[in-house]
């Protein structure tokens, strides 16, 4: 934890010095936690929490930020929607499906029980939004539903964890 915390300064740092690259590292990081595959690799909620805490008692700009992160998670789901269209079941032929099965069934009984919910809900939990999206997209769920629930649930996301961390952050120091 410490070295994550000692990670997290120095980028912090690196933003307030160089606040033009903030906006696109916060964007490819919540678009790469919204993307299927990518999501296992990327702890995003960790860093958008702790990233949002740090910046607010930095100071930075927490709007564009939280915007930046709601366009990347919103665009991430999007394109896992796509590639369970275009794949569709053929899905868990591929990684890391293939080697963890139960991930798709859980995601497909979730969205079976919950439909455009399990869209807006699977944004705050970690395992369901690694295969949410890519499920409504094997199902085909129709595109204007999951695009309305999709940016809804991003915004919210994307403001939640890094302005609501952030704006916590300033109250606290002040």
């Amino acid at each position: 934890m410490a070295q994550l915390e000692l990670w997290m300064q120095t980028l912090v740092e690196f933003m307030r010095a160089h606040q033009e690259w903030a906006i696109p590292i916060v964007f490819l990081v919540a678009f790469c936690e919204c993307v299927a595959i990518l999501s296992w690799l990327v702890p995003a909620t960790v860093f958008f929490t702790a990233f949002g805490a740090a910046a607010g008692a930095s100071g930075l700009n927490l709007v564009p930020l939280a915007i930046a992160a709601s366009v990347g998670a919103g665009c991430g789901f999007w394109i896992s929607y796509w590639a369970g269209l275009v794949l569709g079941p053929r899905v868990d032929h591929h990684w890391p499906f293939n080697k963890n099965p139960e991930l798709l069934a859980r995601g497909h009984a979730f969205f079976e029980k919950w439909g455009v919910a399990s869209i807006l809900i699977g944004h705050f939990f970690g395992p369901l939004r690694a295969v949410i999206a890519i499920v409504a997209g094997i199902v085909q769920m129709p595109f204007w539903p999951f695009q309305i629930a999709n940016w809804v649930a991003s915004t919210a996301w994307g403001f939640a964890l890094l302005y609501g961390a952030g704006r916590l952050a300033e109250f606290m120091t002040k």
